[in-house]
This record gives C-alpha cells, sequence and structure tokens, in this order.
C-alpha cells in the first residue's frame, strides 16, 4: 500500500502532505494525555512506562509488515498496523506510531516515496485509525464488556479499515493522478483486493490484541475500564460476587516481561520468518501494473541506500541481507519510536509543571 513517487501529482501530494502534518500535530497534543500513565483508572504509584511500550508497537509493526502474505492469484498484502496501533495505545498515539514506521521505511529502506510521505500518512496511519478507533469504540459499547467483545469489534474494526484506507487512496488518485485511467476500475479493483488484505489485517490484529489481553488487559488501550466479574460458589453453585463501589487498584506490576517478548518476537519475525514472505506484489503494486498507473512511478531518491529494499548492501546472500536488514529496522523503529513518545510525554510533564508554578495556577 505504500504508493511510490509520481502515482499522484504534485499539487495533490503537497495537500495530503499538509493533512498529514496536521494530523500529525493533533496527535501530539492527544497523545500526551493517551502516554500520561497517572490518568490510567488504577494506575496509582506504579504507573507503568507507556513510552517504551508505544516504541514497541511501532517496531511491531514494522517487523509485521515484512510478512506479505498471499491474498489472490499474483497478489499479496501486509499489515497495515492502523487499527492495532490505536487499540493498543490509543488512537492519537496510533497515528504516530504508524507515521514513525512510514518515515523510517521511505528514509531507511526506499519504501515508499518521500514526495508521497504525506499521501502514505494520510491512507495508512490517518485513516486506519481514525476508522478503526471509531468502529471499535462503537462497537464496544453496543457489545458485552468482556476480553471475547474486545478481541471481536478489534477483529471487525481492523477488516474495516484496510479498504477504508483504498478507498481514500483512490479519492486522492481520481484528484491528483498522473495518468489517464478510469476511475471506476481503479476503485473496483483497490477495494477489492484490500477487502482480501483486511481479512489478514483483521487476523493479525484479533490475534495480538487478544494475546496482549490474556496477560495484561492493563496495557490495552482499548480494553480500560474491562473487568472480569468474579464469581462466588455459593451452596455449590456459582454466581456473580457483588460489585464494590469503586474498583480496587490492581498492584502495580511491570510491563518489562511484555516489552522483551514484544521485541524479541519483533525481531524474530523481521529478521527470520519475513525470508518467507509471498514475493508477489502487493493490492496497490497489483493494481498499479494491471491499469498501468505504475508508468508514472519515479526511481525513490534514496534507491541506493544501503538498506534499499529491506537488505543490506553488499551481503549477497539473500537470507542473511533481509535478516540483517530487518533486525535493524526493528531496532532503529523501537528507538526512534521510544524517543519520540518519551519526549511528547515529558513535554506534558513540563506543561503541567510550569502550569502548576505559574500565578494563575497557583492555590491559596
Amino acid at each position: 500500500m505504500h504508493a511510490p513517487d509520481g502515482f499522484i501529482d504534485v499539487p495533490v501530494s503537497a495537500a495530503a502532505g499538509v493533512l498529514a502534518a496536521g494530523a500529525i500535530a493533533v496527535s501530539l497534543r492527544g497523545a500526551r494525555r493517551e502516554l500520561d500513565d497517572t490518568a490510567r483508572p488504577g494506575a496509582g504509584a506504579g504507573a507503568e512506562r507507556t513510552a517504551p511500550l508505544a516504541g514497541l508497537v511501532a517496531a511491531f509493526i514494522f517487523a509485521v509488515q515484512m510478512l506479505n502474505f498471499p491474498v489472490a492469484a499474483g497478489t499479496s498484502g501486509h499489515l497495515l498496523g492502523g487499527a492495532l496501533a490505536a487499540i493498543l495505545v490509543g488512537p492519537y498515539t496510533g497515528v504516530l506510531c504508524v507515521s514513525v514506521v512510514l518515515l523510517l521505511q521511505s528514509v531507511l529502506f526506499a519504501d515508499g516515496g518521500l514526495t508521497a510521505l504525506g499521501v502514505n500518512i494520510t491512507t495508512m496511519a490517518l485513516t486506519t485509525t481514525v476508522v478503526a478507533y471509531a468502529l471499535f469504540r462503537g462497537l464496544v459499547k453496543v457489545l458485552p464488556r468482556s476480553r471475547r467483545s474486545v478481541t471481536a469489534a478489534s477483529f471487525v474494526a481492523a477488516l474495516v479499515s484496510v479498504p477504508a484506507s483504498a478507498v481514500v487512496f483512490t479519492l486522492l488518485y481520481a484528484v491528483g493522478g498522473t495518468t489517464d485511467v478510469s476511475i471506476g476500475k481503479v476503485a473496483t479493483a483497490m477495494v477489492g483486493v484490500h477487502v482480501l488484505i483486511g481479512l489478514g489485517e483483521a487476523a493479525i490484529t484479533a490475534l495480538t490484541v487478544g494475546a496482549v489481553i490474556a496477560v495484561r488487559p492493563d496495557l490495552v488501550h482499548g480494553a480500560r475500564g474491562l473487568r472480569q466479574k468474579l464469581k462466588l460458589r455459593v451452596n455449590g453453585e456459582l454466581v456473580d460476587a457483588p460489585e464494590t463501589a469503586e474498583p480496587v487498584p490492581a498492584p502495580a506490576r511491570s510491563p518489562r516481561k511484555v516489552w522483551i517478548a514484544g521485541l524479541v518476537t519483533s525481531l524474530v519475525l523481521a529478521g527470520f520468518v519475513s525470508f518467507y514472505a509471498s514475493a508477489n506484489p502487493d493490492g496497490l503494486e497489483k493494481v498499479a501494473a494491471d491499469h498501468g498507473i505504475d508508468k508514472q512511478a519515479e526511481e525513490h531518491a534514496v534507491a541506493d541506500s544501503p538498506l534499499a529494499d529491506y537488505g543490506v548492501k553488499d551481503v549477497d546472500d539473500a537470507r542473511l541481507s533481509g535478516g540483517l536488514a530487518g533486525v535493524i529496522g526493528v531496532g532503529v523503529t523501537v528507538v526512534a519510536g521510544t524517543g519520540v513518545f518519551w519526549a511528547v510525554r515529558r513535554r506534558r510533564t513540563t506543561d503541567e509543571q510550569e502550569e502548576a508554578t505559574s500565578p494563575a495556577g497557583t492555590s491559596v
């Protein structure tokens, strides 16, 4: 789904860049609240450090995006990640997670054009996150409050987010496409193949969210406030225990084990499993080739990057080259992502301290 330079003309690409920049600015403000551990119900004195977890989510999305899976004859798909990020760490932080991944992929791996970065952020980060999280919240409100409901809502939200992204790309192409192609045909092909890709996205998202909820539901943004009803055995029968007026805070537990497990999983996926990913073109590449859209594709500005095309330059062994590139990508993403989210969270803390010490915020 990474659009290269040349698919969309300069004016529309620039407009998408302005939209993407605005979305990131809004997300930076919103992420400050989402990354504030003390705002989490029951966080108490043992508040989690959420910045490293958000950085890990970005690294995991990078790793899984390397795993193209077959969806139809000659076509593959990969995770977009907006739904997964929004549900795990919140919609604002989710936009930033996917945006960090897209930026690093474009700059280091020549995946997605530099002038098309605004287009890719708009379609893959902003659209997927907004659509997925809005649908997820709506489903969670009407479904029973249970872990299974959160997982099911994650599946549906992720499924819908992918064709929604394809629709937005088609709209951008209808306005700024550089080739004379029937928009109706492009729309039909894009939505059709991305519905199939959405099934893979939904499965990955639901499995990941379900796995984290099973271990640490308190770390899942979309599961906040989720409490399993306690059961008491009365006269040999299990009955629901009466709910307390106030939820009892859970003992503070370090997310270190989850973080380590997630990082190891990301490294294994990117460094080893990615070698077995489908080599077929993804949905956008296939549609572009079938309808002549790729005729205007431009060579990437960093096509000679040492990590271009997810391989390490001058390493002849394909398996080793791809594995090293994947491991480097995960490492850079987790460091860059954690740094960004740490800075965002620290900025909120600084702002609150300044507000508290200002004359207007001084209590008498």
